[in-house]
């Protein structure tokens, strides 16, 4: 069974959101996610200052299987890229809440990260 924590917002496409009281957010996948795509090999991220609208693709994961592409659960401005995975993609395997997250958000509305799926409703979708 995935680990789904309690404290994150989840999307139908397999993101995480971890919304951070300062008004930003970190987006990564989840631990579904990686276990469906198997060992990670490569992501390709957005640079600092890239603005994504809701749904966008805000970047790829290419594991050994498949190339999936990433959807921006919320909209706002990029403050930080998570660049250890550029060298270490794996960390997406291995700790996907903790050192695999990906990009960091400035929330353009922070009522878009209430809208998303509850661990208990994304626990029920991957059921």
């Amino acid at each position: 069974m995935a680990n789904i924590p309690a404290d994150l917002k989840y999307t139908a496409e397999h993101e995480y959101v971890r919304v951070k009281p300062d008004g930003t957010a970190d987006v990564g996948v989840t631990d579904y996610a990686q276990g469906e795509l198997g060992d990670v090999v490569y992501i390709e991220l957005p640079k600092v200052g890239t603005k994504f609208a809701k749904h966008d693709v805000f970047g790829t994961i290419e594991a050994v299987k498949a190339v999936s592409e990433l959807f921006s659960p919320v909209s706002g401005e990029i403050t930080a890229v998570n660049d250890r995975l550029d060298k270490e993609p794996a960390l997406v395997n291995t700790d996907p809440y903790g050192e695999g997250w990906m990009i960091r958000i400035k929330l353009s509305d922070a009522s878009e990260a209430d809208a998303l799926l509850d661990a208990q409703a994304y626990s029920a979708q991957i059921a």
